[in-house]
């Protein structure tokens, strides 16, 4: 499987399990928070809001445009520290413990 399809693979994954752990949003936050500067937007967005309405859907373009992918990428020392006292945590970091690996192996 190439990078692009496994990569796509992961992203659904992801959502299913932040789904699953009830931490999906049916709502948008607002385009402030979702405009912020910071890394993983920590200023104005939940760990899980990130993942939703930043990180998948900029990862999804650029693989339907076929762009590089990131190299040398760990979202899961994030994931890990913002997320340590929710649920369904675990769920979650094996699937980003999945893409760190995909994109440490480029």
């Amino acid at each position: 499987m190439d990078k692009y399809r496994h990569s796509m693979l992961l992203l659904e994954m992801l959502e299913a399990a932040l789904r699953n752990a009830e931490r999906w949003e049916s709502a948008p936050p607002s385009n402030t928070a979702l405009a912020s500067a910071e890394p993983f937007a920590v200023d104005t967005l939940s760990c899980s809001q990130w993942l939703q309405w930043i990180f998948i859907p900029r990862m999804t373009q650029l693989i339907a445009l076929k762009q590089p992918l990131p190299q040398h990428f760990e979202l899961s020392p994030y994931v890990e520290e913002a997320m340590k006292h929710d649920s369904g945590v675990n769920i979650i970091l094996g699937v980003t413990r999945e893409l760190d690996n995909l994109f440490k192996a480029q």
